[in-house]
């Protein structure tokens, strides 16, 4: 038997950065069936949690999952059920990106802390001040394609 444990902190927003996610309740709503249709799909889905216009998910891999089919799943179903339930008025979609990044063993319970804290958070720092953090201090850049 495989014994596999592979923690990754996923954040994904909604297309063009709108603030669907604007209510407590809908983030509620729309959370609870994010964890359990990932329940459904085998994904190990730790927690999740986000803000008006983004999403954290805390996943362990499975030993045949990888990050981009696990997005593709969670995000694909989650925008088809908004749809479906009409949660909102026109089309809801996902932005095509996606961030990753692996949490070590001994950072799991801040992220679960991070994660499960985002309403006050996002009350001190706005999402776009979070992403220029991030991409400081895992030195990322955006590449610009001509």
């Amino acid at each position: 038997m495989s014994w596999v444990r592979i923690y990754v902190h996923m954040v994904f927003t909604t297309k063009n950065r709108e603030p669907f996610l604007y209510s407590l309740a809908l983030r509620k709503k729309v959370f609870k069936h994010i964890k359990k249709n990932a329940e459904e799909k085998g994904i190990w889905l730790d927690c999740v949690n986000g803000y008006h216009d983004h999403v954290h998910c805390l996943i362990s891999l499975g030993k045949e999952q990888s990050i981009s089919k696990i997005a593709q799943l969670i995000k694909g179903e989650s925008s088809y059920w908004i749809n479906q339930n009409k949660l909102k008025e026109g089309q809801f979609l996902w932005q095509d990106d996606y961030w990753a990044m692996g949490v070590g063993e001994n950072a799991i319970q801040s992220v679960r802390n991070y994660i499960h804290n985002q309403e006050e958070h996002h009350s001190k720092e706005s999402f776009s001040d979070e992403i220029d953090t991030f991409m400081k201090k895992y030195g990322w850049t955006f590449l610009k394609v001509e």
